[in-house]
């Protein structure tokens, strides 16, 4: 057995153990962690949060006005077309489906307005001010990293990487790193055992690692078995995935934001996506890095201390989640009933109604994940989600959970639910247009051509959907740093032209790809457990058209059903062709040489990331004892953008 003498006497090696063939871990340090229920709770906490901010009140007010307002306007014109003649049964249909999608989008809308303001006055730290040289912090703080399957050198290279950055900030000997593998393939076992051997040699933090044999409750049991057998060492765990990387300045920030206000439960920040490659991913890096933080900070801004948790690179308070986090086995059958897959909101909801502040932050750099290369991995993944965030429906009622919670558990289901409701508004939509048209022609010229309501009305839906992207740019563009860092106004316009129209492009295919997984769920199919592939290189044809069969298909049928309409080509024109072409675009956009082609020429680039560092930010603390990396991980390209 290897013996590394250079790591602490309390720490155990075991061989052939139920914890895997090897595990080095420190002595247990036990926390119980009860399971909760969701019918009967024994304490319900009443007390308002210290961190809340006074008005909240207010702004949820102020949410709610712009929501009913919006959605008020966007509904003058369907309202108006329907009830011309009356109303039948399809109508009521296509205008109720319409009012659920539209106030989704209002209220979003709203939120990310709110968030603008906030950021453009430099409030987004009002209500959790982070200390911006915070000190070498009191207590100890457990980096996790639960792995199934995953590449171990990618993960154990992104360690590494948050390792040399609290190195060069003198705070190694505040944090433990554990990784909490739960793979089931043995050569990835052996992969992660052999990575794990050569950074416990060169890491400047203590580094322990073990292996599960059983996966019960997937990544949540997983967390759950080490705050039981070592969560009492420790004040804070910072939870990361395996595509997870964080600046050691943000990690400091946020246990020093913890240690200060020791009435919080949980901070998860908002993590921006970096090295992207692929078409696909650049979609979502550009529009996460130009728009992630208006929609992060106006939701901060109205939910206060009762937000939401994401399930990574986010900081929790050890005993608090053990205290409220159990959580319970849902009553029922698969895909409904059993564990709770999307354990995250419901551990912020559990936390909340015991009485802890939830904080979401836009405030902090510091924190990237990486995303799926192509959109059929994507689909994979949202699937799984899809079936975690429906189980939800049942929980919305749950005994003792805050008005916030609930909220939040709703708009979750709202995320997914929208594809389906999105392809049932256009189906009947078009069976109204076959069988007995609206006249929208007549609508639009029977108006007086000056600017009416009605012609805001019309416009009102399409403005919503892309008005959150322009605030973004605006953003950007009222910061001067920031504005370099992404090559100026006309880089900008080319990377938001380019994001418009591929996502505009994507959304369809989505949209079916959403509603096939919302039916297979309620019909009983579980979506499992599978690896989440993290980088490819291009999508072959064959597995293209098999995984977007469903989406060809339903093209064809839109195609037929616009046989009988011709004259409605043009407006089914950008879901149709989507669909028709939906291989040929997932081939294409899954590959990295049309990704690299398209940021040579301007399009989706963002400013580069390619270390660990915030800037500015050179920190009063004291050197670590322990062994540091002189210099650490550094980006001069992210230096230039400053920190929000």
């Amino acid at each position: 057995m290897n013996k590394l003498a250079s790591r602490p006497a309390t720490q155990v090696e075991i061989e052939n153990t139920d914890f895997g063939r090897w595990a080095w871990l420190p002595e247990e340090a036990p926390l119980a962690m009860p399971r909760q229920s969701l019918s009967a709770p024994e304490d319900v906490a009443e007390a308002v949060p210290a961190t809340s901010p006074i008005n909240v009140g207010a702004r949820r007010l102020m949410l709610l006005a712009g929501t009913v307002v919006l959605t008020g306007l966007s509904a003058i014109a369907p309202f108006y077309l329907y009830a011309r003649k009356g109303w039948d049964s399809m109508e009521m249909l296509a205008f109720g489906i319409f009012m659920v999608l539209i106030t989704a989008i209002a209220c979003w809308f709203t939120s990310g307005l709110m968030g603008l303001w906030v950021l453009m006055r430099g409030r987004d730290q009002a209500d959790l001010a982070f200390a911006p040289n915070p000190a070498t912090p009191r207590t100890r703080t457990a980096l996790l990293m639960p792995l199934y399957n995953e590449d171990a050198r990618a993960s154990f290279g992104r360690l590494a990487a948050i390792d040399a950055s609290l190195a060069r900030l003198g705070a190694s000997s505040a944090f433990d790193i554990f990784v909490l593998s739960d793979s089931t393939k043995e050569e990835a076992a052996a992969a992660e055992l052999s990575a794990c051997m050569g950074f416990r040699l060169s890491a400047n933090s203590r580094v322990y690692y073990r292996r599960r044999l059983d996966n019960v409750e997937r990544k949540a049991g997983n967390l759950a078995e080490w705050v039981r057998r070592f969560g009492a060492a420790y004040e804070n765990m910072i939870v990361l995935d395996a595509d997870s990387t964080m600046a050691g300045e943000t990690l400091l920030r946020m246990v020093d934001a913890m240690e200060r206000n020791p009435g919080v439960g949980l901070i998860q920040t908002a993590p921006t996506i970096i090295k992207a490659r692929t078409i696909f991913a650049r979609v979502s890096q550009y529009s996460v890095r130009l728009y992630g933080r208006v929609a992060a900070a106006g939701l901060a801004y109205w939910t206060g201390s009762e937000s939401s948790y994401w399930g990574h690179n986010a900081i929790i308070r050890t005993r608090a989640f053990a205290a409220c986090c159990g959580l319970p086995v849902l009553p029922g059958k698969k895909p409904f009933g059993g564990h709770v897959l999307s354990h995250d909101v419901v551990e912020a909801a559990l936390m909340r109604r015991a009485g802890w502040a939830v904080h979401v932050t836009a405030s902090l750099d510091g924190s990237w994940e990486e995303t799926p290369p192509s959109i059929t991995d994507f689909i994979r993944r949202d699937h799984r989600w899809f079936q975690g965030n429906l189980q939800h429906l049942g929980l919305i009622a749950a005994k003792g959970l805050s008005p916030m919670s609930r909220l939040q558990l709703a708009m979750g289901c709202m995320a997914y639910l929208s594809s389906p409701l999105w392809l049932a508004s256009l189906m009947v939509g078009l069976f109204i247009q076959m069988f007995y048209p609206v006249d929208w022609t007549s609508f639009f010229y029977i108006l007086n051509p000056q600017f009416t309501p009605f012609m805001l009305a019309s416009f009102l839906s399409g403005v919503l959907l892309i008005g959150p992207k322009f605030m973004g740019a605006a953003l950007v563009i009222s910061r001067p740093a920031e504005l370099r860092a992404f090559g100026g106004k006309r880089a900008i316009a080319k990377g938001m032209a380019a994001e418009i129209a591929l996502s505009a492009i994507l959304a369809p295919i989505l949209m079916v790809a959403n509603t096939k997984a919302f039916i297979q769920i309620v019909s009983g199919h579980d979506a499992g457990w599978t690896t989440q592939q993290r980088d490819c290189d291009g999508l072959c044809w064959s597995d293209a058209f098999r995984a977007m069969r469903w989406q060809m298909i339903a093209g064809v049928l839109f195609s037929a059903a616009l046989c009988v309409r011709p004259d409605l080509a043009t407006w089914f024109a950008p879901i149709v062709l989507p669909l028709l072409l939906a291989p040929a675009v997932a081939v294409w956009t899954s590959r990295v040489r049309s990704g690299d082609a398209l940021a040579a020429k301007g399009f989706l680039v963002t400013p580069v990331q390619d270390g660990v560092s915030v800037s500015p930010a050179v920190l009063r603390t004291v050197r670590s004892p322990l062994r540091a990396v002189s210099g650490g991980v550094s980006s001069p390209a992210l230096a230039r953008t400053g920190s929000n």
